[in-house]
């Protein structure tokens, strides 16, 4: 019997949820892992890398039914590549740890352009009404990186409301 659900849902999660198969299929990856990427990769490697596909390896080579680690191919740019292959073993590591399991044993780097992330547009400013009420609701926060997170989000939920037509 399946269950329906009624109400909103986050669009994020219907579009992970038609996208995750095809990807899985085709490249042996998912939407967690792109999405990941920019902090597996550290911000050395985050600009110039993307995970193209996992080629996974066959159940049965080791004998005991358990799934084995597969190979990764990574795209790199240009004269970066040199620099990845000498930190693939920490990148391994990362990437494994991400997983939570040695699902990766090997990259496989490919030279070729890696298309930039997409530009954020510019916020619109603030008025002083909506930067004063954001100031008060993170007004007792004492952890900093929370506190601008939280200040980064606000201004982009405030700035994108549609202001009132005078």
């Amino acid at each position: 019997m399946v269950e329906r659900r009624r109400g909103a849902q986050q669009i994020a999660n219907v579009a992970n949820g038609l996208i995750d198969p095809v990807l899985a299929r085709r490249a042996g990856i998912n939407t967690a892992l792109l999405s990941s990427w920019p902090e597996i990769a550290g911000p050395q490697f985050a600009d110039c890398t993307r995970p193209e596909k996992i080629a996974w390896a066959r159940r049965d080579e080791a004998g005991d039914g358990r799934p084995q680690p597969g190979v990764l191919t990574v795209a790199c740019e240009g004269s970066r590549a040199l620099f990845l292959t000498h930190a693939q073993g920490e990148l391994i590591a990362r990437i494994n740890s991400f997983f939570g399991f040695a699902a990766i044993r090997q990259l496989r780097i490919v030279q070729k352009p890696v298309a930039p992330q997409p530009k954020s547009r510019p916020l619109r400013p603030l008025d002083a009404i909506a930067a004063s009420r954001l100031e008060d609701m993170v007004d007792g926060m004492d952890d900093g990186r929370l506190k601008e997170a939280i200040m980064r989000l606000g201004r982009g939920v405030l700035s994108s409301r549609k202001r009132p037509q005078r």
